[in-house]
């Protein structure tokens, strides 16, 4: 037999597989014997760099000069944030001392009928029932007045943060370069980044005025926005934009009068978001001074008062929710029912009937105390409930949640979390640099490596360890639960109804709110800390799996049908193969969520990287904080990276063109 025969029958050595070896191998021996190379199995003490503390002196030598600046700004942000709690919430006094007469803030009563009236305008009667009723809910159930100094907080943030992102996203779509080196990385560490981390920096310049938990809102809920413009323009057909420059409009006139009327739905989905995020906010912003509802359940979490937390918890749901939908109802094109030079009063009449009654609801307040404050014999309360709901079932199920509390603590929760502790830091930077090699190019392993590397080299490996712990076994049982549920809603047309309801509930919940009855079950812990990482990070999961299967062409399906195969085939040969792509971007933002709720969670007694950014805000130590934030991000960031190259390699192993959007 010759040379050239044995090469041909002989199969090609499968060098990946070898090379997956040896680097377990090697890192194994290493988290075994931590004596064969000391330096690669824990990371030296004298190695570490003194970012922290760097940080903090230069935020403090700065400080004096940045102090007029940021107290300027403060006081004009200052303004509308005044006006806006007035409007909504406290009125306008006319004078010195609780006496002095004062103009009423708005009726509750002509509120809800301008909403209903929004509603009903945008949307039709459906989103006019929805938006009464989630306000009726703020007034019946006792939190008006709360909900109101939380709308006033939203009405100012929401305006600022579009705008904001509006003029970001003009300048990236105009400058490749800007949005490839400057917006993009900066975006990714503002979606990564923890909300405690970057309220440090914003702390220690702005101090405890109202306007801080303002701008760390902006901050928090801007970035969706800037996407929105970017992705909107660059959306636009090439065809209009030529008609523009045919017509003579200047570069101004086109973006103005063209590019941005044109991609008006798109920029009304990032307005959604921002709105979505700002209330997603407001227990964060209390933490450090803002009023209104997220006040009440961080008040109610830390007494653990489960039933004033709930009621709290759900006035910013149905506060979420009736914003949410007449955002959504606003950005639908609408086709114009009015011909040119129609009156103004004939055009609008919705808005100027809502004007109406809030002038009129307004003025009978100063006369009728019902129209300007909610009746106390109207409201109820079902915080008693709650309570002796949660009351009971520790009475009755308490052995049974201790019986899950340390069947997860001793065979799934320690196992791993020691085998994280004891893994070399060395061996995990290899690791994730050959993962980034094999799934792309060198780029993506220099990117992986050094983004893993970087908590050795701050001195907080061991924490980002308790961290990857959490969220790796948080993310794995929500995949367990959110892709079979997904799975479930494709086949079933009921349960898809359900599991809509069930998710978009969980999506507006605030995601302190989920704390609130873990710890009341199951007490203070890495247990309590998981099962609410769970529930807030399964969503992804159930979405990106009904999305990826409803994906899969007819056509395949048809095929598969005509040969034969049973509905059980059908699943698992054709649609699940195909829909892995977008079921690996749900497993990406699934980690995502799971490490943005872990900073939350450090109010339960978790000990990673989430309690490091709490005790840095405790403390207003911005290096601290931001060091741990930027931990945080680079591993979101890595995991991000990782996982999106390998859905774009399987996508293309199935021979599948990157849907737009999900890539």
């Amino acid at each position: 037999m010759t040379d050239t025969a044995l090469t041909s029958g002989s199969r090609p050595i499968p060098w990946g597989r070898i090379g997956w070896l040896l680097l377990l191998g090697a890192t194994l021996a290493l988290g075994i014997w931590h004596g064969l190379l000391p330096w690669a199995a824990d990371y030296p003490k004298p190695w570490v760099l003194p970012l922290a503390k760097q940080i903090t002196t230069l935020f403090k030598a700065s400080l004096d000069t940045l102090m007029p600046a940021t107290r300027a700004f403060s006081a004009v942000l200052q303004v509308p944030l005044d006006f806006a709690i007035g409007l909504f919430a406290k009125g306008f006094p006319l004078g010195p001392g609780p006496d002095a007469p004062a103009i009423p803030r708005l009726s509750w009563i002509g509120i809800i009928a301008a909403v209903t009236l929004i509603g009903h305008a945008y949307g039709g009667r459906k989103v006019a029932a929805i938006a009464f009723f989630c306000f009726a809910y703020l007034a019946v159930f006792g939190q008006w007045n709360p909900a109101m100094l939380t709308l006033a907080l939203v009405a100012v943030c929401v305006p600022v943060g579009a705008l904001l992102g509006l003029f970001i996203g003009v300048a990236a779509y105009r400058n490749p370069r800007f949005d490839s080196y400057v917006v993009r990385p900066a975006l990714d560490l503002l979606q990564t980044v923890p909300a405690f981390a970057y309220i440090i920096p914003i702390l220690f310049l702005f101090g405890f005025t109202p306007v801080t938990p303002l701008i760390a809102t902006v901050a928090f809920a801007m970035p969706p926005m800037v996407r929105a413009t970017t992705l909107a323009l660059h959306r636009v057909p090439a065809e209009i934009q030529e008609f523009g420059a045919m017509a003579g409009c200047t570069r101004a006139q086109l973006l103005w009068r063209i590019l941005l009327p044109s991609a008006k739905p798109t920029l009304m989905i990032g307005v959604n978001q921002v709105i979505m995020l700002t209330l997603n906010m407001v227990i964060i912003a209390s933490m450090i001074g803002a009023e209104g509802l997220g006040f009440d359940v961080l008040f109610a979490l830390r007494n653990q008062k489960i039933g004033v937390g709930l009621e709290a918890g759900l006035a910013i749901t149905a506060l979420a929710i009736a914003l949410d939908r007449l955002s959504q109802a606003a950005a639908e094109a609408k086709p114009a029912l009015y011909r040119p030079g129609t009156p103004f009063h004939r055009r609008h009449p919705h808005l100027l009937l809502g004007l109406a009654i809030l002038a009129a609801t307004t003025l009978l307040g100063t006369f009728l105390p019902a129209f300007a404050a909610v009746p106390p014999e109207m409201t109820v309360t079902t915080a008693p409930v709650w309570d002796g709901l949660v009351k009971w079932i520790n009475v009755n199920f308490f052995d049974y949640f201790e019986a899950l509390r340390t069947f997860l603590l001793i065979w799934i929760l320690n196992p791993v979390k020691l085998t994280l502790l004891n893994l070399p830091w060395l061996g995990a930077v290899l690791l994730a640099a050959y993962a980034g090699w094999r799934l792309r190019d060198k780029g993506l392993a220099m990117l992986a490596a050094g983004l893993i590397a970087f908590p050795a080299l701050v001195g907080l490996w061991d924490k980002a360890m308790i961290t990857v712990y959490l969220c790796f076994i948080a993310a794995v049982i929500s995949c367990l639960i959110g892709i079979p549920l997904g799975v479930v809603a494709t086949r079933s047309r009921w349960f898809d109804r359900v599991q809509q309801v069930v998710v978009d509930t969980l999506q507006t919940l605030p995601s302190f709110v989920y704390l609130i009855p873990v710890v009341m079950l199951f007490r203070v812990g890495d247990v309590t800390a998981l099962i609410a990482i769970v529930a807030f990070a399964v969503t992804p999961a159930i979405r990106y799996t009904i999305h990826g299967i409803r994906q899969v062409p007819p056509h395949l399906i048809e095929a598969a049908i005509a040969t034969g195969c049973t509905r059980g085939q059908i699943l698992w040969r054709v649609q699940l193969p195909l829909a892995l792509p977008e079921i690996m971007l749900g497993i990406n933002q699934t980690i995502l969520f799971a490490l943005s709720m872990l900073v939350i969670t450090a109010l339960v007694g978790t000990r990673d990287l989430g309690q490091e950014v709490y005790i840095a805000l405790t403390k207003v130590d911005t290096g601290r904080g931001i060091i741990a934030g930027l931990c945080v991000a680079f591993l979101g960031i890595a995991a991000d990276r990782l996982l999106r190259a390998g859905a774009e390699r399987f996508r293309r192993r199935l021979g599948i063109a990157a849907r737009a959007g999900m890539g």
